[in-house]
């Protein structure tokens, strides 16, 4: 019923900028906190940046400065730009949102399937 997919990850160099998207779509109404969560190869999943409704966000300490977090609520989307990467935030990048739908009652949360995002020295 709700899909997150999630699109841009890929290869970039050492210093580089890639931007990621997530579509959310299904029979929603309304969406709440989205997210962009990355789990590295060893590593549990981790916060990278939330942002409410109303647009006020957070960042993991990691990524705060390079990374920029935004969503469209008319679409539906979520993004992340992500500049001067650097080789640990190499991982598989996941979208969340809490989300209720038409036949619930209050939000939970929905996943992506991820992206992989490599960034190489």
């Amino acid at each position: 019923q709700v899909q997150l997919v999630e699109s841009g990850g890929g290869l970039v160099q050492a210093g580089g900028s890639l931007k990621l998207s997530c579509a959310v779509s299904g029979d929603i109404f309304d969406v709440n906190t989205m997210a962009w969560y990355r789990q590295a190869p060893g590593k549990q999943r981790e916060l990278v940046a939330g942002i409410r409704r109303g647009g006020s966000t957070n960042y993991a300490d990691s990524v705060r400065g390079r990374f920029t977090i935004s969503r469209d609520n008319a679409k539906n989307m979520v993004y992340l730009q992500m500049n001067s990467l650097k080789p640990d935030d190499t991982a598989v990048y996941f979208c969340n949102a809490a989300i209720m739908t038409r036949l619930s009652s209050d939000h939970r949360d929905y996943w992506g399937k991820g992206t992989l995002v490599t960034v190489s020295s």
